[in-house]
């Protein structure tokens, strides 16, 4: 039985998009959660870019006694992510990257970015996907299934420009986990630009500065 769509937020600019980010909430939240940012980013009138904002479905998550809540996949901070779940929904982010490729998006114009939870679906999703994909956003999370990275990884994206951020005093994801993912994610052979901020398991202003300086790079230099 197939699974029904993700639900989305959509921000369109007011020309023809030239590229496509799918922004991928963490865990808890929805697709409004980054909603405020496209407008923070400043992107240049000469970059229409076009943002998806899912929605992932609710389910029990241990981390919150069982409570039901927006994830991606369950959370046990004893046992780690749940990693069938996580391939589920990495199968309907494949679903909206092939939505916006029916639509005339070609993948190389499209990228993943990702906060926490979101985060380590941006990675999981991107790095297995089979056609070239744009970039990969990772703000403040972390590589899932990091040993198994070199047997499943796809030659399409083993240069794809990764963009790691993290705060020094993520009580979280502590910082020490994002970097541990950087040094598999380097290890293997990918070029990831990475930055630290003074700051939680949140977003600031410093950094978003840095995000929109990285994407008008990564994506004007393919227009």
């Amino acid at each position: 039985m197939l699974s029904s769509p993700l639900p989305v937020v959509e921000i369109d600019p007011p020309v023809a998009p030239v590229a496509v980010v799918i922004w991928l909430h963490g865990l808890g939240a929805d697709g409004h959660d980054f909603e405020p940012i496209v407008p923070q980013l400043r992107l240049p009138s000469s970059l229409p870019v076009r943002f998806v904002f899912p929605h992932a479905p609710e389910i029990a998550v241990t981390a919150f006694g069982g409570q039901r809540a927006r994830a991606w996949f369950d959370f046990n901070p004893a046992g780690g992510a749940d990693l069938p779940g996580l391939k589920k929904s990495a199968a309907r982010i494949r679903d909206l990257i092939q939505n916006e490729i029916d639509s005339g998006m070609p993948a190389e114009r499209i990228l993943l970015a990702g906060f926490s939870q979101g985060g380590v679906m941006a990675f999981h999703t991107a790095l297995y996907y089979p056609k070239r994909l744009a970039g990969i956003l990772a703000l403040s999370t972390f590589l899932a299934e990091g040993e198994s990275l070199a047997g499943n990884r796809t030659p399409a994206n083993a240069d794809i420009p990764i963009f790691m951020c993290h705060g020094q005093h993520d009580a979280v994801l502590p910082m020490s986990l994002g970097k541990a993912s950087l040094a598999t994610l380097r290890g293997a052979g990918y070029a990831v630009e990475w930055r630290e901020y003074p700051m939680a398991h949140e977003v600031c202003l410093e950094e978003i500065q840095d995000i929109s300086l990285w994407l008008q790079q990564v994506l004007g230099e393919r227009w």
